[in-house]
């Protein structure tokens, strides 16, 4: 099992990105749709109509989300953390992803450039 870290940085206020972590339609304009999701904890979650699935471990609004993931046959969920801090007109997102099957890794790192927090930025940038 392996573990990354990225940073990203989007040209936007919080509650903007907030709501493209949380908001379902906002999910699905990026992207990660079908999307059922919600800013609540315990909230069991589905992006791109059920090929992710988890749950909200923890939310803290506009500071930092926990979840667990489910992705394919996976045997044991991995853990996503998403932690924002605003700076005005620009939040820094950190992504930790832990847990993720070795095999996986190259795929899943790049799956979170190209089709989770690449079209969350280029949507809130327009």
């Amino acid at each position: 099992m392996k573990k990354l870290q990225q940073k990203h940085t989007v040209k936007a206020n919080i509650n903007e990105v907030w709501q493209a972590l949380v908001d379902p339609k906002v999910i699905e304009s990026w992207g990660g749709g079908p999307a059922k999701m919600s800013d609540e904890e315990g909230f069991e979650f589905e992006l791109w109509g059920g090929d992710i699935k988890g749950k909200n471990l923890m939310v803290l609004e506009h500071k930092k989300i926990v979840q667990e993931w489910y992705g394919g046959k996976w045997k044991k969920p991995s853990i996503v953390t998403f932690s924002l801090a605003s700076d005005g007109d620009k939040v820094e997102i950190e992504l930790i992803h832990e847990d993720i099957p070795d095999e996986e890794f190259e795929k899943i790192e790049e799956g979170w450039k190209e089709s989770f927090l690449g079209p969350l930025k280029k949507l809130l940038e327009k």
